[in-house]
């Protein structure tokens, strides 16, 4: 099997039909398992390949440690947690786990090297190891894509009995229908003992109450069970709960009351024996702000600078095409509420503002926004610009003006805030960005409650990580030009 390319990988994943959790979840770990020990066959072939080409003496203790690789290298990966079936699919932690056990292998064989002070081990620490590491990274990547696209068409998901009130549930099933991505398909679910079996909840059926998630569960051997917030459910019921699932190994996912707060910020404290959950607070100013500021400038100039061209021949494209300006400036609300004047490439006719007014009972959105997915005001050239988002590459200059973020919410018309109700009005706190949480899940076609809802998200939980997250997928999403109007 070759990294790089799927066939063989696509031939033996796609070779699994759609089976229950635990049968597709072997699969997939022995292609993990086959794929990263190939991982290590080629880095090792490679290292020893160059030395025999330029003629170095191989001895034969090399060739048994590049065996005794081969040997380690799905140990060490085993033993960092690569193989834990949570981590599949999405997060880093299956990329941490990968890094962590790769690098801590390098270490002991450096250690191990100096300690017995043994040459013949350097080019496995300056050579084959990371090889094999970043092979792995490249391969678990591919792997993971591969993945993600089995779950759009309904293949290698978990089925899940969801447990709460009707809201919060038909929330839970928009949300993994939206992103399926995450392997999560809800397949049933249990109301109070005081609802209808008959209550809608999009096409998901009532299986029970509360009191009967065990049964459900067995009758329709579903592989996880997803309790919802909800005040019926306290500890002594959650407790018996999870008992009642022991023996048939079903996962209990359990929804906290705060919702979309991040792993980091969230720790487990036990006091007086009881497990409090405990929720530090965002941080928006100090170092780490500081750094995400100087990142930002930094990125900025240096993209202005690679991009000169590309942008200067943008703006021969616009006036040469229609009448007017090639820069755009309108006012914005920043952090805190202050307004700056972003600069855009201009993509409509010039008396764009004018002709709003007449377009308002034509605005296709659900909220404060106005936005209409045929415009008649963009312009042929503006179109292909706002498909690809090359209108929003000016922005760079109010990133280094201190004025925006390479990452965060969506920068508001002061109109816009007017509406804004008070949990809104908290997407305010930080700066603007040109991209986001927003723009990498879906962009335009995003109802404004989603899109306040994946604003908020960022502000609760943003890192200088999450923003090289955002910004990697960013550039995926605007190949593709989806979702943008």
């Amino acid at each position: 099997m070759r990294v790089g390319t799927e066939e063989s990988v696509v031939a033996l994943l796609g070779a699994v039909p759609r089976l229950g959790s635990s049968i597709w979840t072997r699969a997939y770990l022995r292609l993990l398992l086959y794929g990263d020990t190939t991982c290590a066959l080629i880095a090792c072939a490679c290292v020893l390949g160059v030395r025999l080409t330029a003629g170095v003496f191989i001895p034969i203790a090399e060739f048994v440690l590049g065996f005794g690789l081969l040997v380690t290298w799905p140990i060490t990966l085993m033993l960092a947690g690569a193989y834990r079936r949570r981590a599949h699919g999405e997060g880093t932690e299956e990329f941490k786990a990968v890094f962590n056990g790769g690098v801590g292998l390098m270490a002991a064989t450096a250690i191990m090297a100096y300690a017995t002070q043994t040459a013949v081990a350097r080019s496995f620490v300056m050579a084959m190891l990371p090889l094999a590491l970043v092979t792995t990274l490249y391969y678990r990547f591919r792997m993971r894509k591969r993945l993600h696209r089995k779950r759009a068409v309904g293949d290698y998901m978990r089925q899940v009995i969801a447990v709460g009130h009707r809201e919060s549930i038909l929330d839970l099933v928009v949300q993994f229908r939206r992103q399926p991505h995450h392997g999560m398909q809800v397949v049933g679910a249990c109301l109070p003992p005081d609802h209808s079996m008959n209550v809608d909840l999009d096409g998901i059926p009532v299986m029970g109450s509360f009191g009967d998630v065990a049964e459900v569960v067995a009758n329709s051997r579903a592989d996880a069970v997803a309790v919802l917030a909800c005040p019926e459910l306290d500890g002594a019921a959650l407790r018996r709960l999870a008992w009642s699932l022991e023996t048939a190994r079903t996962d209990l996912f359990v929804a906290p009351a705060l919702m979309d707060v991040a792993g980091p910020r969230i720790s487990i404290r036990p006091v007086a024996g009881m497990p409090l959950l405990h929720v530090e607070h965002p941080e928006f100013g100090g170092t780490r702000q500081f750094v995400k500021s100087v990142f930002d400038r930094f990125v900025a100039g240096l993209a202005l600078l690679l991009l000169a061209l590309p942008l200067l021949l943008i703006v021969v494209v616009i006036r040469l095409t229609s009448q007017g300006p090639a820069l755009f400036y309108q006012t914005r609300v920043g952090r805190g509420g202050k307004e700056f004047r972003v600069v855009k490439f201009r993509t409509m006719v010039v008396d764009a503002e004018q002709l709003k007014k007449q377009l308002l009972e034509a605005n296709e959105f659900d909220g404060v926004l106005f936005k209409i997915r045929n415009d008649p005001r963009i312009t042929r050239v503006g179109a292909f610009l706002r498909k690809y988002s090359l209108d929003e590459l000016p922005q760079l200059l109010n990133v280094i003006r201190g004025e925006m973020s390479l990452v965060g919410p969506r920068p508001p018309l002061p109109d816009e805030v007017a509406k804004y109700r008070t949990d809104v009005r908290r997407r305010l706190v930080v700066k603007p960005g040109m991209t986001g949480l927003w723009q990498v899940s879906g962009r335009s076609d995003l109802s404004w409650e989603e899109s306040v809802r994946l604003d908020l998200r960022y502000v609760e939980n943003w890192s200088l990580i999450l923003d090289l997250q955002i910004l990697w997928k960013t550039w995926s999403v605007v190949t593709r030009g989806e979702g943008a109007y």
